[in-house]
């Protein structure tokens, strides 16, 4: 039994990250392991955690796996975590309870947990103490070694726990079973040295490092060989990527003017630290047609006391004048954001401080959050007497000052003609296609279904504030 350890996750030392290459094997003995098998995979989280996901499909299905979307259908369950707040937490072990329930009139079934919370001594603890009826536990460093951990439990028939807590190295070569055929996750870059006081990310994922450009670039260029026209680079904080290099001068601005030169037709990039976002960036992504005009730049706070406390390194001021950079040199710019309230000692000053940022950038849209502490960050040590009512009530006047913004920001889009990768069959009408601009706009479309995996034209017809409509423009 491997438990996670949090004394150990936190450390960095100055250890070489090693690329491994010949990591990832099947066991001969695990080839047929799936055989006339079904696995239901449930994720939580991020778009890391969706690339997560996609790794362990294509892991289980060269086990021979095949893919059910009923839970209730599978012999093999893994729920991929996420830690980030409490909520995700309580989602995870709601479904756990469910599926205790389907364990006992299918004797067979297995289940584990997968992702951030596995990386967790509380939720391991927990799982050992309260939830010996599962099977495997393992994190966010070993997806690769998922055929072994199986092994393993195959013969003890045990609970077994294999979680890694320590700064993580590069593992290439593991295979992906991609949920699109038009976009694709290409993780840049793993882990996170930020040490945000509020963020348990650099405990669960590892130190901050870089995969070579050559492996990025390769991956590009097959995934344009198969037909993709987006890619979307990943990363815990992109804007870092390169910086952990000891031989090779090369950072996210060189990244991104290679990738562009591959000319996939579309190239986002998430998530952007402020701290790490460079002049350079901004003229390589102003430079390239085929770089999104899409940037999401959490900013957290509108408060430069509640930003010092969070640990995020920098202003509102310089925050601000990152902001108007990126107005001014990438024209036609979609910026989004994410914002916490409620953090441990947040005034109403503070507060009114978020508010007037809102005021003054107007973004596009924002992912807003009540501050959810987690266990063993240090703003989980901090004084909270901000009461839960004060709160909900600062969410509620954030998102009301967000979603006029963005309902003003779409209005202005109405008689525009936009392109649009259509992507698949539209949730709120099934005699459209939905699909999404260059900037991040979720559009529902009305055209035939020929049309899937297509760029097209698109002119506006309607505006809401999360969502717009067209038609095709010829």
């Amino acid at each position: 039994m491997l438990k996670p350890n949090f004394k150990e996750a936190k450390k960095r030392t100055k250890e070489d990250i090693k690329v491994l290459r010949n990591e990832y094997v099947i066991p001969e003995d695990m080839k047929n392991f799936g055989l006339n098998k079904k696995y239901y995979i449930k994720t939580y989280g991020c778009q890391m955690n969706e690339h997560d996901s996609e790794m362990m499909s294509a892991i289980l299905e060269d086990m021979k796996y095949i893919k059910t979307d009923d839970y209730e259908d599978a012999d093999l369950i893994i729920l991929n975590t996420c830690a980030i707040r409490e909520n995700a937490h309580n989602k995870t072990f709601g479904m756990l309870g469910r599926i205790k329930h389907l364990k006992q009139t299918k004797k067979n079934l297995m289940v584990g947990l997968a992702g951030c919370m596995s990386q967790e001594e509380s939720v391991v603890d927990e799982i050992i103490n309260k939830y010996k009826w599962m099977d495997f536990v393992f994190g966010t460093h070993n997806i690769h070694k998922l055929p072994f951990i199986l092994k393993q439990h195959d013969k003890t028939n045990e609970l077994e726990v294999n979680v890694w807590s320590n700064e993580g190295n590069v593992i290439e070569g593991v295979p992906s079973k991609r949920n699109s055929k038009y976009k694709a996750w290409v993780n840049i870059m793993y882990g996170c040295d930020k040490f945000c006081t509020y963020c348990i990310v650099p405990y669960t994922r590892g130190k901050q490092r870089s995969r070579m450009p050559e492996d990025i670039i390769n991956e590009v260029k097959e995934l344009i060989k198969n037909g993709y026209k987006e890619v979307t680079l990943l990363g815990q904080n992109v804007n870092a990527y390169g910086k952990d290099f000891k031989n090779l001068n090369y950072n996210m601005e060189n990244l991104l003017e290679d990738v562009a030169k591959t000319g996939i037709e579309r190239i986002r990039f998430v998530t952007s630290h402020p701290w790490d976002f460079t002049d350079k960036m901004i003229d390589i992504i102003a430079k390239y047609d085929n770089i999104c005009n899409y940037i999401h730049l959490p900013v957290q706070s509108g408060s430069s006391r509640i930003l010092k406390l969070m640990g995020r390194r920098y202003t509102k001021e310089s925050y601000l004048d990152l902001y108007k950079k990126i107005r001014e040199k990438v024209k036609g710019c979609s910026i989004t954001t994410d914002i916490i309230v409620g953090f441990p000692g947040e005034t109403k000053q503070d507060f009114k401080d978020t508010l007037s940022l809102i005021e003054e950038c107007k973004f596009d849209s924002a992912f807003t959050f009540i501050y959810s502490p987690r266990e063993g960050t240090p703003a989980a040590k901090m004084p909270d007497n901000i009461s839960k009512e004060e709160k909900e009530q600062r969410l509620y006047k954030l998102n009301e000052m967000i979603n006029k913004y963005s309902k003003k920001i779409n209005d202005k889009m109405v008689g525009k003609v936009v392109k649009v990768l259509l992507e698949n069959i539209s949730e709120k009408d099934s005699s459209m296609l939905a699909g999404y601009t260059d900037t991040m706009k979720l559009v529902n479309v009305k055209a035939d279904k020929k049309y899937i995996g297509k760029i097209v034209n698109v002119k506006i017809t309607d505006a809401k504030t999360w969502s717009l409509d067209g038609e095709l423009y010829e």
